[in-house]
């Protein structure tokens, strides 16, 4: 069951924000070929703010999602892309259905 999950929230340079939609989109591969990732989703919050929600059985592969390739992609096109910093949260799984 998943226990860890990461939610990051991600605000796209003004004129930028089909570029991160299609960057997210593009990311759902190297997703799938993460073992330990259990659930990924990107998404869209308003015009200009996105996110990525997934889940982790165990703190290691959480760990290792952050220091994957989705992770690096998007820290090496931030300063292109993004408004701001992207704001990355560690969560806990209460419940999961």
């Amino acid at each position: 069951m998943e226990k860890f999950a990461l939610l990051a929230r991600v605000e796209a340079k003004p004129g930028m924000e089909a570029v991160v939609a299609e960057f997210l989109k593009a990311a759902l591969p190297l997703a799938e070929a993460e073992p330990a990732t259990i659930r990924w989703y990107g998404l869209k919050i308003n015009e200009n703010t996105f996110g990525i929600f997934d889940t982790f059985e165990t703190e290691d592969g959480r760990s290792a999602h952050l220091q994957g390739q989705i992770a690096a992609a998007l820290m090496a096109n931030a300063a292109e892309l993004l408004a701001k910093d992207p704001v990355i949260e560690f969560v806990d799984l209460l419940a999961v259905k």
